[in-house]
């Protein structure tokens, strides 16, 4: 393994850990000290907790290892490595986490509800940026969708709606007022946690077009092209005040690669000029699907 190679594979695998954490600090902070309930594994691990008071991490790594079996024998290995590795950190995380938080670090339980839907929200849009999952109710939308024509959101919906109402019948601590109250804040942290993933994702989707003149236009294509996998056009150009033949060079990337190809560019012709500007949509290999 070549050292970019390894340095990509670090870079991706610390990100996830940092999206990990948030998500973790989400729940172990805000969301289980008022015995609120979200939507996935997690939701089932706090029920679990609430109930019998078994580690939320324990209940998510058992589930999860047995969805897992069962998407092997059903789908193949398609989530991937980073999924098995986001799980393990996970369920991890949050078995460490929970003992060293046992009082609301927020006295509001609306406010709680509210910070630890951003907090898991913000850690899951980071996780999946770098193409990482941390399985749960993924998973079961996978399986259902491969036999029955249903949306894997759909499905997702569905499983988070029946997780948050059985706090219902677990809270017997609380009156049902109480209760009621409690699952229209586990109702409300959900809300809040698909929109930031969908704002999270939303921004690292934004993408960019480039244009570079350079002398040393063929070092910086390949540089690129090897270095961050993109495409690259290379035009011809005329400099009308100097009059002469110039070859530009045109990528498209996301926002986040800009960075990347400034070190190329940098490293091989610190006097390029470099155009940026922000683009509407770009559609084909490596970018979004043209959608009906």
């Amino acid at each position: 393994m070549t050292f970019n190679a390894f340095y990509k594979v670090t870079k991706t695998y610390s990100i996830v850990v940092l999206g990990l954490f948030l998500y973790s600090l989400g729940w172990t902070a805000f969301i289980l000290p008022h015995q609120i309930t979200g939507g996935g594994i997690s939701g089932v691990g706090a029920l679990v907790y609430y109930a019998t008071g078994f580690p939320v991490g324990y209940t998510f790594f058992l589930v999860n290892i047995v969805l897992i079996i069962v998407a092997i024998k059903i789908l193949g290995a398609s989530f991937g490595l980073k999924t098995i590795i986001a799980v393990i950190a996970a369920s991890i995380l949050l078995a460490v986490m929970q003992p060293l938080i046992t009082e609301p670090v927020v006295e509001d339980k609306f406010l709680a509800a509210i910070i630890g839907g951003i907090l898991s929200g913000l850690g899951l849009g980071i996780i999946f940026t770098q193409g990482g999952s941390t399985g749960g109710t993924d998973i079961i939308a996978m399986i259902v969708n491969k036999y029955r024509n249903i949306s894997p959101g759909k499905v997702i919906m569905l499983c988070d709606v029946f997780i948050i109402g059985s706090s219902f019948l677990v809270l017997t601590d609380l009156v049902p007022v109480k209760r009621i109250e409690t699952i229209v804040y586990g109702y409300v942290s959900v809300a809040i946690t698909g929109y930031v993933i969908d704002a999270v994702l939303s921004g690292s989707r934004q993408s960019v077009q480039m244009f570079i003149f350079s002398k040393k236009f063929a070092e910086i294509a390949d540089g690129i092209t090897k270095g961050i996998n993109r495409g690259v056009t290379v035009i011809d150009g005329v400099g009308w005040y100097t009059k002469e033949n110039q070859k530009v060079v045109i990528t498209l990337v996301r926002k986040h690669e800009v960075s990347d190809i400034y070190k190329i560019i940098k490293e091989i012709d610190d006097d390029a000029f470099v155009s940026v500007a922000n683009v509407m949509g770009v559609y084909g290999h490596g970018f979004e699907r043209i959608r009906s």
